[in-house]
């Protein structure tokens, strides 16, 4: 059986049509993977196949970890659709990276946030992720010190003031991600953040603040007064 093209449905299911004429806002999550398709296969329509991977995917929530092999498993997902689906998820989250601080510096833990949630917010690991200010806060480097289990990330402040001193910084913020989506600090996140403090004190790279990243939400520890 041929393969179902966008042009041979009705208009309601034309995405690309509706694009040009409504723009892209107006679209469902599944419209707008339906034009990343392009065709349909075997009796569906790219709208369907889009639907059934949302389905898969629950939504956006998992699509961001998806591999080029759990796409091919879905009916109607070749190699070349799966890496296009990748690709473009890829280059959304440098442009949201790119467009979310319009700075050249870090002026607030939601321009921090901003910077890092696109990255964080959908690992299944906590990542300890630091990033490496100069005197006017512009940020000259970031680096991941450690990948931890689900629920438990072990720091030492020398892998973090060892890279800062590379990098001649004046200071750093810290982030780390919470899998289970809350962003409430434990207390293994004070003592840590007491700790990070108090070395870079000692050796003058000051530690502006410690972010926790959770599901669409942050704590500052700064701002909850451990610094």
């Amino acid at each position: 059986m041929e393969s179902f093209m966008i042009r041979d449905l009705p208009y309601e299911e034309r995405p690309r049509e509706r694009l040009l004429l409504e723009g892209a806002h107006y679209l469902s999550n599944a419209e707008l993977l339906a034009i990343l398709l392009r065709t349909g296969s075997k009796g569906q329509s790219a709208l369907a196949i889009a639907q059934k991977l949302l389905r898969q995917s629950e939504g956006l929530k998992f699509l961001n970890e998806m591999t080029v092999e759990e796409l091919m498993s879905i009916q109607g997902i070749g190699e070349s659709k799966a890496i296009q689906i990748l690709a473009s998820i890829e280059l959304g989250k440098r442009i949201s990276k790119a467009s979310h601080i319009k700075q050249d510096s870090i002026l607030s833990p939601e321009d921090c946030v901003s910077f890092l949630a696109a990255d964080m917010k959908h690992l299944t690991q906590e990542h300890f992720i630091v990033l490496f200010l100069d005197t006017k806060n512009y940020i000259i480097g970031r680096k991941t010190i450690f990948i931890g289990s689900l629920n438990k990330a072990i720091v030492h402040p020398r892998e973090v003031f060892k890279e800062a001193i590379k990098r001649s910084s004046a200071s750093v913020i810290c982030a780390h991600n919470h899998p289970s989506g809350d962003a409430t600090p434990s207390q293994q996140d004070i003592q840590l953040t007491h700790r990070l403090y108090e070395a870079g004190e000692l050796i003058g790279i000051r530690l502006l603040d410690h972010l926790i990243i959770g599901d669409n939400q942050f704590t500052s520890l700064k701002e909850k007064g451990y610094l």
